[in-house]
């Protein structure tokens, strides 16, 4: 599945309709479902959908996840702030396109390592299995620009 990013800000996509399609599709009844993806600043997490939306359209649950990310991992705002990208990095990103402003994504990278590239979730009797108010969500934490990103579902059991 492709998602496109906002940037500006981390971005929150609700896949669980999609997740929840793609397993009626597969005709598993009973099994798991992972749903993962590979881009080193983006994490995939169960949640609840909070409903109330702050004037930024994020869910207050999400605001608050990214209030509390600023608080431990804060926003890269200037070249040095972290040790990451260094000078090489910086060199082989500008050979690959990327210019310097977008190589300054630290804290997406941090951010993703405390929620997680994926999630496995149980498939009963061919439904998701996510209680009553668990919803899917991607995350990109990238702020630098909107991208293109991927996520993966597999679907495995009987």
């Amino acid at each position: 599945m492709k998602i496109t990013s906002v940037g500006g800000r981390p971005s929150f996509h609700r896949i669980t309709d999609e997740v929840r399609a793609f397993i009626a599709e597969s005709g598993i009844n009973d099994g798991v479902c992972v749903v993962s993806t590979h881009h080193t600043t983006c994490s995939v997490m169960t949640q609840e959908d909070s409903i109330d939306l702050t004037y930024n359209g994020l869910e207050y649950l999400q605001q608050d996840l990214w209030d509390v990310f600023e608080q431990l991992i804060p926003t890269t705002r200037a070249e040095g702030q972290y040790r990451h990208p260094g000078p090489e990095l910086t060199e082989f990103s500008r050979e690959h396109g990327e210019s310097k402003p977008e190589t300054l994504n630290t804290d997406a990278h941090l951010r993703s390592v405390f929620i997680g590239r994926s999630e496995t979730l149980p498939v009963v009797d061919g439904t998701l299995d996510l209680g009553s108010f668990g919803h899917i969500y991607f995350i990109d934490f990238d702020h630098t620009r909107p991208r293109e990103r991927e996520v993966s579902i597999t679907v495995m059991g009987d």
